[in-house]
């Protein structure tokens, strides 16, 4: 296996998940009769640009297929996020009824709505054609393409140069990513702006984020890399923000070399100079990454199996895909979990890949009342914690597994 970006033989394993189904391959009751896939989950670092990466072991156009089951609107806390975000950018561009917005990697038009809202034209690309259905309700233009250098050059020659292109974690799921920034070189409008946002390496490691590790991304960042692949490609990184979404995340604001217009901030130089000074310019950061991942997976299946010995019940909440690397990799089945919650109607009434728990609606937490509540996607612990603050009426407590096993 060769660096995706720089071409260096890999060498130096980061992380070794074993094997395991697509995060995101919920299954049918009918498909539990049938074979089921694993893939190898083990990650490499480079020792050259420090990529942490793993190889395409199942093919991107087979992950964002027809029936993807991720769907953003269904997390108020992401919608608030976007619109936040869509406020702020709008003041700082100047962007109005002249302008042209471009999201790639759009989902449902969780993001685009509200720049509709606002009367700024915009379009979205993306892959999957349950998403894009969803985004054209809303009345969004969405091309169903993944994106790269032939797309970006058949809609520049359409005209279509927009000057702002958003692409908010999507950077991790492309497979090519030098194809990938090459095509927001050409198609960003000479005075244009991208911003994109993805989980930062660093929050990862020092957060013992194993769970955010999954087939369908392919890649995982520092400023330090991502900053040598856009250079690498003729943008500048002007600008970037630290953010606490998806457990610590970075916007990068990116621009054309030639345009010298927008100065390069402080905080990309602070941020790089933090990174050195953490370590992530040394093979040793990368190296002690499993013990801290076995600890989790060790504590988890403890207090799993004393709850079955002790007649406690245990369910589940959000059926996220990093829930189901930590479920895949503890070996965790329903037999110690008895259901997962999910308010998405599009994995009610499905299984989890691998475990085979069952995914139901919210209800099932009020009949079947049970002791502990295991919060998969612990990001968004506030929302989901005072969303099911009924339970406090018969006890249950909840239980956050990352960075450590810890009972609310």
């Amino acid at each position: 296996m060769r660096c995706r970006f720089c071409g260096n033989p890999l060498t130096h394993e980061f992380i070794d998940l074993a094997s395991a189904p697509p995060s995101n391959s919920f299954l049918t009751k009918e498909q539990l009769d049938e074979p089921e896939i694993f893939y190898p989950l083990r990650l490499m670092v480079c020792e050259k640009c420090w990529l942490v990466q793993i190889d395409e072991y199942k093919k991107s156009g087979e992950i964002f297929n027809k029936d993807y089951p991720y769907f953003s609107s269904y997390s108020k806390t992401w919608l608030e996020h976007a619109k936040g975000y869509v406020d702020m950018i709008t003041k700082k561009l100047g962007l109005n009824a002249n302008s042209l917005v471009m999201e790639i990697g759009s989902n449902d038009g969780y993001l685009l709505q509200y720049f509709k809202e606002k009367g700024i034209p915009c379009m979205g690309i993306e892959p999957s054609a349950s998403t894009a259905r969803a985004a054209r309700k809303r009345g969004i233009e969405t091309l169903e393409k993944f994106f790269g250098v032939e797309l970006a050059e058949k809609l520049s020659n359409e005209g279509k140069k927009p000057d702002l292109i958003v692409g908010n974690n999507v950077l991790a799921h492309v497979p090519n990513i030098n194809d990938f920034v090459k095509g927001l070189k050409i198609i960003l409008k000479p005075g244009g702006v991208i911003t994109m946002e993805f989980p930062h390496l660093m929050c990862l490691v020092e957060g013992n984020q194993f769970d955010t590790i999954y087939h369908e991304h392919f890649s995982y960042f520092s400023l330090h890399t991502i900053n040598r692949i856009f250079s690498s490609h003729g943008l500048v990184l002007f600008d970037v923000e630290e953010l606490s979404t998806h457990g610590g995340s970075l916007r990068i604001f990116a621009r054309h070399k030639e345009n010298a217009s927008r100065a390069i901030m402080p905080s990309v130089t602070a941020l790089l100079e933090k990174e050195a000074a953490k370590g992530m310019l040394r093979l040793d950061y990368y190296l002690d990454f499993q013990n801290k991942a076995d600890k989790v997976k060790h504590a988890l299946l403890s207090f799993l199996v004393n709850q079955k010995k002790t007649g406690k019940r245990v369910a589940a909440y959000g059926a996220a895909a990093k829930g189901n690397t930590l479920l895949n990799y503890c070996g965790v089945k329903k037999d110690l979990i008895d259901f997962v919650v999910d308010a998405s109607p599009h994995k009610q009434g499905k299984f989890l890949p691998g475990s085979h728990i069952p995914v139901v609606a919210e209800e099932m937490i009020k009949l079947n009342k049970p002791d502990y509540i295991l919060i998969l996607p612990w990001n968004l612990k506030d929302e989901i914690i005072n969303q099911l603050n009924y339970v406090n009426e018969w006890g249950a407590k909840f239980v956050l597994p990352i960075p450590r096993l810890e009972i609310v």
